[in-house]
C-alpha cells in the first residue's frame, strides 16, 4: 500500500484546494435584447438561442 513520505505542508495542501473554491457565475449582455443573461443558456425572455428561436417566451404575469 503506498503512503506518503513525507507529510504535506499547510502551503501545499493550501495550494492544491486554491483549486476547489466557489466561482461566481458569469453573466454576459445578450447582444439582441440587452438583457444579462448565462452563457450557453437560453434567453428566457425571448426564447432566443444562439440567433434562433428555441422556444416560446415566458409571458409576463
Amino acid at each position: 500500500m503506498a503512503v506518503p513520505k513525507r507529510k504535506t505542508t499547510p502551503s501545499k495542501r493550501g495550494l492544491r484546494r486554491s483549486s476547489m473554491a466557489l466561482l461566481r457565475p458569469a453573466y454576459i449582455e445578450d447582444a439582441e435584447s440587452g438583457e444579462l443573461r448565462r452563457p450557453h443558456h437560453i434567453d428566457l425572455k425571448t426564447g432566443m438561442y444562439r440567433g434562433r428561436k428555441v422556444r416560446e417566451p415566458k409571458d409576463a404575469s
